[in-house]
């Protein structure tokens, strides 16, 4: 008995062997041939480079497109042999591969920007982010790259066949986004104490800035409960969260308990929106199902779990923007903003001509010459004020005493005091160390 199971299992492994073998070894067809059947010697080229491509010997697809680019500058496939050095990488991927096609894609869409094949370029790079995407809670480098591609392909393309591609992309990238914040915001909440304010501000922004995430009503209501910690002051920002939740998400689980909650603070109840109600039984009714297996190896995946993501709708096409938490103090809050610099024509050359050089409004007075006074600082005529309180300030001292200026001079050279005569010579005599002998003796 134990032999046969042994022999079924290593039959069945032996066939799943053969299909992932035969499934490596298949030829994956080139996605933009060109149907043109000639001899001529570019076309010769191109073609033995796509069958290169297509059976995996990349190095040698791109050695053979270079070749065709460098020889012949001006033929006609000289934009698709650069759009398939570009797929060459793409279909050899990892890091380094998906580094190059992007490279290759983006000096592609600078050269024919008027293409068709742009926009399939734009969007290729908007997907290869889209499969480098880690999970919520990890690194958001790469969704906020594809966040920002794929929006490029809606930006610059957006009657292109690959816009309804490029828009679902995105909702998928955004949930995953929301998903991030939302699990910050958890984190907080359940801290509480000083963190509630933390909490408010990552929901407050994510509510703002992803209406679509399929998590938005249970943010907001976090978000109230946030604000109903914090005190009285943020009374409004409560029922403004309970507002929301009725008005833009009539199917949500928590409307009965917002009404509940605007009705004891004495606030209106709003109608809900008959745009979000039906939006929202569209999600309810197309939401895609994980299978048992997905269910399964979801926690040993990388990949994020996008089965919940928006399928209609308009993504959010405005970057993202923190904001202050509340606790921030007004004055400090202003200073973390950004300020818009502008930039204006001048009209006539006299205003920079006639003008003080700036530059030289900070720069440090020249040293005085001897015999000349030091220059005044600048503004210094309008500072005898400061000077005298802070003088004042000093012990003993009423008010500070008008200092003249001196003319600086150069300092004196002290004299050496030459040495007398007989220090010369009870000098020189110590510098034989052998006494001379006594005649006498």
């Amino acid at each position: 008995m134990m032999v046969r199971n042994s022999l079924r299992h290593a039959a069945v492994f032996s066939v799943v062997a053969l299909l992932l073998v035969a499934s490596a070894c298949r030829r994956h067809k080139y996605e933009n041939p060109i149907a043109k059947d000639t001899q001529q010697p570019d076309k010769v080229l191109f073609d033995t480079s796509i069958d290169d491509i297509e059976k995996g010997r990349f190095e040698r697809a791109r050695l053979t497109l270079q070749t065709l680019m460098n020889t012949y500058d001006t033929s006609e496939y000289l934009a698709k042999a650069k759009l398939a050095v570009a797929d060459s990488w793409l279909r050899e991927g990892g890091a380094h591969g998906f580094a190059q096609a992007e490279a290759e894609y983006k000096d592609f869409i600078l050269f024919y920007p008027n293409m068709e094949e742009a926009a399939e370029a734009q969007f290729k790079i908007c997907d290869m982010q889209y499969k480098q995407m880690d999970k919520a809670d990890r690194d958001p480098t790469h969704a906020r790259t594809a966040e920002f591609e794929c929006k490029d392909v809606l930006l610059k393309f957006p009657n292109s066949k690959y816009a309804p591609q490029a828009q679902q992309r995105l909702l998928e990238v955004q949930e995953t986004l929301a998903d991030g914040e939302m699990r910050v915001g958890q984190y907080y909440y359940k801290k509480g104490g000083r963190s509630y304010n933390s909490s408010a501000n990552r929901l407050q922004a994510l509510a703002d800035q992803y209406p679509l995430y399929s998590r938005a009503d249970d943010a907001l209501w976090l978000l109230a409960d946030d604000y109903l910690q914090l005190g009285d002051k943020y009374e409004s920002r409560q029922a403004d969260a309970y507002t929301r939740i009725v008005r833009d998400y009539p199917r949500s689980s928590h409307v009965e308990d917002a009404k509940a909650q605007l009705q004891a603070m004495g606030r209106p109840i709003p109608e809900p929106d008959p745009v979000a109600d039906f939006r929202m039984k569209y999600e309810q009714d197309n939401r895609t199902k994980r299978g048992l297996l997905s269910k399964v190896m979801g926690p040993l995946n990388s990949r994020p779990d996008t089965s919940m993501a928006a399928k209609s709708g308009t993504p959010q096409m405005e970057n993202y923007h923190p904001t202050v938490p509340l606790d921030v103090p007004a004055t400090a809050a202003g200073a973390l903003t950004t300020q818009e610099v502008g930039i204006t024509v001048v009209g006539s050359s006299d205003v920079i001509d006639k003008s003080p050089d700036a530059r030289q409004a900070g720069a440090a007075p020249a040293a005085a010459t001897p015999g000349s006074a030091a220059p005044a600082a600048p503004g210094a005529q309008d500072q005898p004020a400061a000077a005298a309180s802070t003088t004042a300030g000093k012990k003993g001292t009423s008010a500070p005493k008008k200092l003249k200026q001196v003319a600086a001079k150069p300092p004196k050279i002290p004299k050496v005091p030459r040495p007398s005569k007989k220090a010369t010579a009870a000098q020189k005599g110590t510098t034989n160390s052998v006494p001379t002998p006594d005649k006498k003796q």
